[in-house]
């Protein structure tokens, strides 16, 4: 009888664990009796309680000027229309600037695209408009701002190129801004090894450099969060193990699902967890799923490639640009945005198309990587206006159709509350904690 009780008792002790860490929302009924229009009014009522947040930004300064800039519905995928249209709250804008030569010279052009950047997103917040957006430095900036019913501004970096060889320019970033940044990007910077040296199979600092290290420990001094995004997997395992805060990557997927070298394997998403960190799935089409992405994509490069020859423009493939140099990338960026949006017109009006990726693909990766490391290691991040967005969430408009894809999932408000913000200004709080405790202690 005293071995039933045992076994009776850690079988209740499973089934509560289960229950704790499943994502399915057992509090209403079941999912396949509720009709899609209670579905939707649920994922609505959800959608307008929590506030939603997006990682990932990127941004063209020529849309930051007196008469082009975001109070307008452009073109681009991220506007204060379209934020307001899918319930977008808060968007990290991107200081990003492409990998170039390891000299003085390279820095130095690295140095002055950063500052614009930063330029152009303090003119949107503090004068353009100000008052539909503030920019925002801490979780209860973000909070306050919120309540007021503004738009929220976050800066990220987007590659450590721009600091170059002056240490003291990763807290000028800060002052700026700055709460998160990359030590790389395509190609290997100064800092750290890129993901993009599993193709060749050649490194060059074999994880960090010397002065990569000296950046993490400044990173974790002045409260900047490290992303993990884009170094690779030697430099991350390598950050993890010299931070001593929690680190995120911004704009990543699950290996385990699309076989990419910008998402990250089983291994890496256990390392992130015992971190404490967060990953933000990422909505770019190439990361979500390999075999529905090269159906359609070799459709869409047909006409991509049409679109640039009606404008005068040699079509580049996606590999040869990471060669080009700084000017020449942000020119051909430039056409490339602008084919996207001619290009997404022209998908709409052609019906034999293979099916996208999609919102559905999207949720696919956001549940494998809660089911293997937990809700709070999760969340969201689109990479609009920098390649990503997908079928249901191709810009910022439609952003509901996230929540409410996971409303179909079974996630309840506390967990979408999470993946969309929660868990990323967990870690941001973490980050600036340890911040103050090291400054106090220095």
């Amino acid at each position: 009888m005293k071995n039933f009780s045992i076994f009776a008792a850690i079988v209740l002790l499973l089934i509560s664990c289960k229950q704790e860490n499943m994502k399915k929302d057992t509090s209403t009924e079941d999912q396949s009796t509720v009709t899609e229009d209670q579905l939707i009014a649920k994922a609505k009522e959800i959608h307008n309680k929590v506030i939603t947040l997006d990682t990932h930004c990127d941004i063209n300064v020529k849309n930051f000027t007196d008469s082009i800039n975001y109070t307008q519905d452009l073109s681009s995928q991220i506007t204060l229309p379209k934020m307001k249209k899918g319930g977008l709250d808060v968007a990290w804008f991107i200081v990003y600037t492409g990998q170039d030569s390891l000299t003085t010279k390279g820095y130095e052009k690295a140095y002055e695209i950063a500052m614009s950047k930063f330029k152009a997103i303090h003119k949107l917040a503090e004068e353009i408009a100000p008052d539909q957006i503030e920019l925002a430095l801490t979780s209860d900036d973000v909070r306050r701002i919120h309540k007021k019913g503004k738009k929220v501004a976050m800066i990220g970096i987007e590659n450590g190129y721009p600091v170059g060889t002056d240490i003291s320019n990763v807290k000028k970033f800060h002052d700026l801004g700055a709460r998160y940044m990359s030590l790389s990007h395509n190609g290997h910077s100064q800092l750290c090894d890129s993901n993009t040296g599993e193709a060749d199979g050649i490194w060059l600092h074999n994880g960090l450099s010397n002065l990569g290290k000296e950046v993490i420990a400044e990173m974790n001094k002045t409260g900047i969060m490290i992303d993990v995004s884009h170094p690779s997997k030697e430099s991350m395992r390598q950050m993890i193990k010299l931070t001593k805060a929690p680190i995120i990557a911004s704009h990543s997927s699950a290996r385990a699902l699309c076989d990419h070298s910008r998402n990250l394997d089983d291994e890496q998403l256990q390392w992130l967890k015992e971190n404490g960190g967060v990953v933000q799935t990422v909505a770019f089409t190439s990361y979500l799923n390999t075999e529905k992405f090269e159906k359609r994509n070799e459709r869409e490069v047909e006409i991509a490639k049409q679109i640039a020859d009606s404008m005068g423009v040699t079509w580049i493939d996606r590999k040869e640009i990471t060669k080009l140099g700084t000017e020449e990338k942000e020119k051909y960026y430039d056409f490339y945005m602008k084919m996207l949006t001619i290009r997404r017109e022209k998908v709409k009006k052609i019906d034999d198309l293979p099916p996208a990726v999609d919102v559905v693909d999207f949720v696919n990766h956001i549940d494998y990587m809660v089911n293997k490391i937990g809700i709070d290691h999760v969340g969201i991040s689109s990479d609009f206006d920098g390649g990503g967005g997908i079928e249901g969430w191709s810009d910022a408009s439609e952003t509901f159709n996230v929540t409410l894809e996971l409303v179909k999932r079974g996630y309840t408000e506390e967990q979408i509350e999470k993946l969309w913000s929660g868990n990323l200004l967990r870690v941001l709080d973490e980050v600036q904690k340890v911040a103050k405790e090291l400054n106090q202690a220095g």
